[in-house]
């Protein structure tokens, strides 16, 4: 049984979102079962999508931004002879057209999507005008310009193909819409498409098959939900590490400049006993650099 008591627990969650519910009241749930005094997540999904959504609890909040900017992967499910005004299944059909295309095409076609490229972010989207949200704006039959930014495809391939159904695993960079890239490959191959399923399969060094649903979370005894918590560091992985002595330690965690030998960039910082300090960032001039602290675990969590 769950109670109001909340608590000052840290980690990462691997929630498998299930469809119709938006990102947030999943995260609602997830912390009140979870009994988390602190939580937040890593980029949402849309309430149509399901699958991976890594969720943050106390300590990890402080890293979530290294999830909003990792890659991602995805399976995409794109109806092919019909448009929409917003990509997806979230409103009308407004256009459609014959569909002729083979596998083979198909294949072809999804290749020139790969490597890097530029999109531009649909008026749909949460994305803001002058403190505007632009689906807001969209709502109102209002279209701004938007600027191109930069994406890269790393890897599409085909699943499935039926008449008028294209399933496409693809991985991309952090910015990139299925959505509008379903609309690109729809006109590409002549015919139009939308989104009609979008499943999120990875996102980071995380993977869908290592996460739970809130039914299975709810099945569970406090000490096993807790057991699926990931450490705070894990959100890191994208970066390289940085092990510092016990002295340098006690600097870094008070905030105090530390001097290594020269490198550039952020970095994972863990003490001699291996324990994650925090993120930081090194400044190189010369044969030496600086480390100052980005983002520090609490000291209580160090204990």
């Amino acid at each position: 049984m769950v109670t109001n008591t909340r608590r000052a627990i840290s980690g990462v969650l691997l929630l498998d979102k299930p469809v119709d519910l938006s990102s947030t009241t999943a995260l609602g749930r997830a912390k009140w079962l979870l009994q988390a005094l602190k939580a937040g997540h890593t980029g949402t999904l849309d309430p149509f999508a399901t699958g991976l959504l890594p969720l943050c609890f106390g300590e990890a909040t402080k890293f979530a931004r290294f999830m909003l900017d990792a890659d991602k992967r995805y399976l995409a499910t794109l109806k092919l002879g019909e448009t929409t005004a917003t990509g997806d299944t979230e409103s009308d059909v407004v256009t459609r057209r014959e569909v002729n295309v083979s596998a083979a095409k198909i294949t072809q076609t999804l290749a020139t999507f790969l490597g890097a490229g530029t999109q531009t972010p649909p008026m749909h989207s949460a994305l803001k005008q002058d403190g505007v949200p632009l689906y807001k704006l969209a709502r109102k039959g209002i279209e701004v310009e938007r600027v191109a930014r930069a994406i890269h495809i790393s890897s599409i391939t085909m699943v499935s193909f039926t008449a008028d159904t294209l399933v496409i695993d693809v991985a991309v960079s952090k910015g990139t819409y299925i959505r509008v890239l379903a609309e690109e490959i729809g006109e590409a191959l002549g015919c139009g498409a939308h989104l009609i399923a979008l499943r999120r399969l990875a996102s980071g060094g995380f993977t869908v098959d290592d996460a739970t649903t809130l039914d299975a979370l709810e099945d569970m005894p406090m000490a096993e939900r807790e057991s699926r918590l990931f450490a705070p560091d894990k959100l890191c992985m994208g970066i390289p590490e940085i092990a510092l002595s016990a002295r340098d330690s006690s600097a870094f965690c008070h905030g105090q400049v530390v001097t290594l030998e020269a490198q550039h960039g952020e970095f994972r910082i863990y003490d001699p006993e291996r324990r994650f300090l925090g993120v930081g960032a090194a400044s190189a001039t010369g044969e030496s650099a600086t480390l100052t602290a980005v983002r520090l675990m609490s000291t209580a969590n160090l204990a």
